[in-house]
């Protein structure tokens, strides 16, 4: 788990949090991709008068998931990480438009893809799933048999596969934030 923890924290260049300008402790990355100190959004998000999950507080997207990027070994790690457990147990499973999942996409893909390809990261269930959306993806781009052949419809017929990998990616971050929720409620 810590090097999945490790890689997590490279992706940033900057691991400043906005809220208190200081550098992250316990950094906590919401499902829109913006990081903060684990104790700062907590505190944002119970010091407002919000009545469900909060908007973030860099693009104003509602804020539906955070993801530690810590490990509840660090020292007074175990307090926000039950509030982030707490936070996303309340709100992961709100209902959710399709702009906001296509929002979301970016950020959910590159940790199910880091966690999937990790040693400590994924179970096994979840991987055979991911494995055998991404086949029948594949086998549906590859086989002749399509909605809207590319022979006869041209670009149309391209658009129809694209539309099928968007709505497995979809799928895909759709699955890992179920996961996610599980995972941190143990």
């Amino acid at each position: 788990m810590q090097n999945v923890v490790d890689d997590r924290q490279h992706f940033y260049t900057d691991m400043t949090c906005p809220v208190c300008l200081q550098h992250a402790t316990f950094p906590t990355e919401t499902n829109c991709g913006h990081l903060f100190c684990g104790s700062c959004i907590i505190a944002y998000w119970r010091c407002g008068s919000w009545l469900g999950a909060i908007h973030c507080p860099i693009c104003r997207q509602t804020a539906t998931l955070f993801l530690p990027l810590f490990n509840e070994e660090q020292e007074d790690a175990a307090q926000v990480l039950q509030d982030v457990s707490d936070y996303n147990r309340r709100f992961s499973g709100q209902p959710r438009s399709i702009m906001e999942r296509i929002m979301d996409l970016p950020t959910l893909l590159r940790h199910a893809f880091r966690e999937m390809f990790s040693v400590g990261g994924l179970f096994w269930m979840f991987r055979i799933r991911i494995f055998l959306c991404l086949l029948g993806a594949l086998l549906y781009l590859a086989s002749p048999l399509d909605f809207l052949p590319e022979a006869l419809f041209g670009i149309l017929g391209l658009l129809d596969d694209f539309f099928v990998i968007f709505l497995l990616l979809i799928y895909i971050s759709i699955m890992y934030r179920e996961v996610v929720t599980q995972r941190l409620n143990r």
